[in-house]
């Protein structure tokens, strides 16, 4: 699936979008939602979190959908795992005062993608990053540099092309302070490696207000969606107390498998984009 690419009938009134579930293998709740919502059809891929509690277990079920596995690049949340590990600010100080253990940070990069590997018998079909450290400076380098080495190929998640209409000050404030933190320059460095990326970014907001914010965000998403662009979500099914972003998981999750989300994309002429999207709309 290339989110970059044009429909193959420009007659079709329907634009493609790439519906983006993080966090797979983080714990199984997250994991039920991710598995749920392939079944009904309403993900086009998920991001493998490698050292997630419960990615192996749940990944013989993963591997039988027709969703794409990407490599949730981890450098922030600890699950006991070994290798480098920083709290999220710290990483961001140290990437842009250029402190960042480089020899460390290659070494964890190259260890996900191995395990990536191991676990799914296969290299990433795309790449993006728990909490976006995969743009970070010194970390993009090193992480382009692991791919090529392995002669890899998948696309990059691009934060820098957020879709804003219609979205509240703070909302916007956030999205462009991610994109900020180095989706410019992790850009540069893709364009030159050959590689592609996503047109537009969608699902930027503040993990609160249930249900009812989620379908708001939701229906200025799809009103400003164009072909080939990523929604981001996180469902999960289930509570998990250990996750402070439970109940707003179980949110996205009921929005995204909810009828008026298929009444949604239809009325906005979009469908989910499936592994070829080269594929007429179904």
């Amino acid at each position: 699936m290339n989110p970059e690419r044009p429909s193959a009938s420009p007659a079709s009134e329907y634009r493609r979008i790439v519906v983006c579930a993080d966090d797979f293998g983080m714990n199984a709740t997250v994991d039920a939602g991710v598995l749920g919502l392939a079944g009904l059809g309403r993900l086009s891929a998920t991001s493998l979190l490698v050292d997630g509690p419960s990615a192996a277990h749940n990944l013989p079920a993963l591997l039988a959908t027709h969703l794409q596995v990407g490599l949730h690049l981890n450098l922030t949340e600890s699950f006991g795992q070994r290798g480098f590990c920083q709290p999220l600010k710290s990483l961001i100080q140290s990437a842009y005062l250029r402190r960042l253990p480089l020899d460390q940070v290659r070494t964890e990069i190259s260890r996900q993608l191995d395990g990536f590997q191991n676990l799914t018998g296969r290299l990433p079909d795309y790449v993006d990053g728990h909490q976006h450290v995969h743009q970070l400076p010194g970390v993009r380098d090193l992480l382009l540099q692991a791919l090529k080495d392995r002669a890899a190929t998948p696309w990059i998640r691009d934060t820098g092309r957020p879709r804003l209409a219609g979205l509240p000050w703070r909302l916007r404030v956030k999205a462009r302070v991610i994109a900020g933190l180095g989706a410019a320059g992790l850009r540069r460095r893709v364009q030159a490696a050959g590689l592609i990326q996503n047109p537009g970014f969608l699902g930027v907001y503040d993990f609160t207000g249930g249900v009812s914010a989620y379908e708001t965000w939701m229906s200025r998403w799809l009103a400003q969606a164009r072909d080939g662009d990523v929604l981001m979500c996180h469902p999960a099914q289930g509570t998990d107390a250990r996750d402070a972003l439970s109940d707003q998981r179980q949110a996205e999750y009921a929005v995204l498998s909810s009828a008026r989300m298929a009444q949604r994309l239809a009325d906005h002429h979009l469908t989910i984009a499936g592994t070829d999207p080269c594929k007429e709309p179904s």
